[in-house]
């Protein structure tokens, strides 16, 4: 075997390691994606413009196109298609631009996504005596943190006539003295500054393993191309 068949055997199997890695990942991300569906189902309703985009939806939607991602990844390498391969890494390239600017956009305009997050939060609390499903994945997520209303319990005075759900509330039970006084907006975002550390672990190595995946397509695509024009 000459050194260039050699090399190409190596970017071969680095290839599919690397996209079998890939679609593990995909699977990964569908799971707790399934695993949140059923969990936190109750929180889905908490935005009014858009209930279905919920960290569920976004991970299934996400691990899926994972999956498929890392499929074609590995069979073309397997199958030393190049279309498969162009195919493979026009996707994964489109996958990465999009997770880039989607980090930028919050890294950048994070003062304007937390006001439109609270505004859209806002506009939902209006509708709570009119919506069950609403009504409820508020009654649950106050339960579940411990606080009231978004930034404070003073956003449910408008809405309620000066009043508080009884989700608010210690027991469950209107006592005076008894409600949160923490805002649920700041309580989870504290929950998930207290966990960033590991999904940034786990969001840089699905990164180094894509640019590595996008390195190894294009050169396996290179090498097959040459080889097939040797061959004419």
């Amino acid at each position: 075997m000459s050194a260039s068949q050699r090399c190409f055997c190596c970017v071969k199997y680095l290839m599919f390691v690397f996209n079998l890695v890939f679609w593990l990942g995909g699977c990964g991300l569908f799971g707790v994606g399934v695993w949140l569906s059923f969990t936190q189902a109750e929180f889905y309703y908490l935005s009014s413009s858009f209930p279905s985009l919920s960290a569920a939806n976004l991970l299934l939607v996400a691990g899926g196109i994972t999956m498929v991602t890392g499929f074609l990844g590995c069979l073309g390498a397997l199958k030393e298609q190049r279309c498969l391969l162009c195919t493979f890494f026009v996707i994964l390239l489109i996958l990465v631009l999009t997770e880039v600017t989607m980090v930028l956009v919050l890294y950048y305009l994070h003062d304007q996504v937390e006001l439109y997050a609270k505004s859209n939060l806002k506009d939902g609390m209006k509708k709570y005596a009119s919506d069950p499903e609403l009504q409820n994945s508020w009654d649950n997520v106050q339960k579940t943190f411990k606080c009231c209303g978004v930034n404070n319990r003073t956003d449910w005075y408008d809405v309620l006539n000066n009043d508080l759900p009884s989700s608010c509330y210690l027991g469950l039970t209107k006592e005076p003295g008894k409600e949160w006084n923490k805002g649920c907006y700041e309580t989870a975002k504290n929950w998930l500054s207290n966990n960033i550390s590991s999904m940034l672990v786990f969001g840089v190595c699905i990164g180094v393993v894509q640019i590595l995946a996008l390195v190894f397509s294009m050169q396996m695509y290179c090498q097959i191309l040459h080889a097939e024009k040797n061959m004419d």
